[in-house]
């Protein structure tokens, strides 16, 4: 599968992440059977965040992305917090705003 092909399967997986939710990386690879770093791979080329929401992908432990490419960290917690996203007291996002749910491509 080329990239191209691969990304767009990535960007689908994470437009279906409603407001006020997140997921991992590792999340959105197991659904493609994946290594996560593509998921960040791809979302750190997303053509447009408000087509996919890549704000709403973070570590399995609640971290934000260091390198999040549309304004960094800190631009990441503003969107999601914006969007009812819980944070803990470490500014983690804290369990009760991720995703129950799986994917489906």
């Amino acid at each position: 599968m080329r990239s191209s092909e691969l990304y767009s399967e990535i960007y689908k997986l994470v437009q279906q992440i409603p407001r006020g939710k997140v997921s991992s990386y590792g999340a959105v690879a197991k659904c493609i059977g994946i290594n996560p770093r593509v998921v960040g791979y791809a979302l750190h080329q997303n053509p447009s965040a408000l087509i996919t929401p890549c704000h709403r992908v973070v570590f399995k432990d609640g971290s934000l992305a260091s390198g999040y490419v549309f304004g960094g960290e800190g631009a990441q917690f503003e969107m999601l917090k914006s969007e009812g996203v819980k944070f803990t007291s470490e500014g983690k996002v804290a369990r009760s705003s991720f995703l129950n749910k799986t994917l489906v491509f």
